[in-house]
């Protein structure tokens, strides 16, 4: 089983985000827990909440199973740019240039290692190759 947790119009760029994605992507839960606890990176804090949200999504989702005996793990995590508010600075000899305030949407995956074994087991199925048509 799955679970989805997405965090839109997040402040800070989606290419400083995907730095700190990197970090723990395919990582078991609590080990991407402590690397973004203990990162100095500013993205670092609002993914860590979000991973949280997303292993409390897990545990509604499967009542009586309990993450740290599930081998819980970061499946997915993407970074993808939102909107750009546009603002205007004043600049020498009566030009403006632009700053663009970017922000990012951030959507993370966790998934059972031993959940998703069981699932996708083989099913052996015997066909009759010997018939002609």
């Amino acid at each position: 089983m799955e679970a989805i947790a997405k965090l839109n119009n997040n402040r800070g760029s989606a290419r400083k985000a995907r730095l700190v994605a990197d970090l723990i992507r395919g990582k078991d839960v609590y080990e991407a827990l402590n690397i973004l606890h203990f990162s100095s990176k500013h993205a670092s804090n609002k993914m860590e909440k979000l991973l949280g949200s997303a292993i409390n999504n897990w545990e509604q989702k499967n009542e009586g199973l309990k993450p740290e005996d599930s081998d819980l793990f970061v499946k997915v995590i993407k970074v993808d740019g939102g909107k750009m508010q546009k603002r205007f600075q004043p600049a020498p000899f009566g030009r403006a240039h632009r700053i663009r305030k970017r922000s990012n949407h951030i959507t993370i995956i966790v998934a059972s290692r031993k959940l998703m074994q069981s699932e996708t087991e083989p099913t052996i199925v015997e066909s009759n190759d010997n018939q002609e048509a």
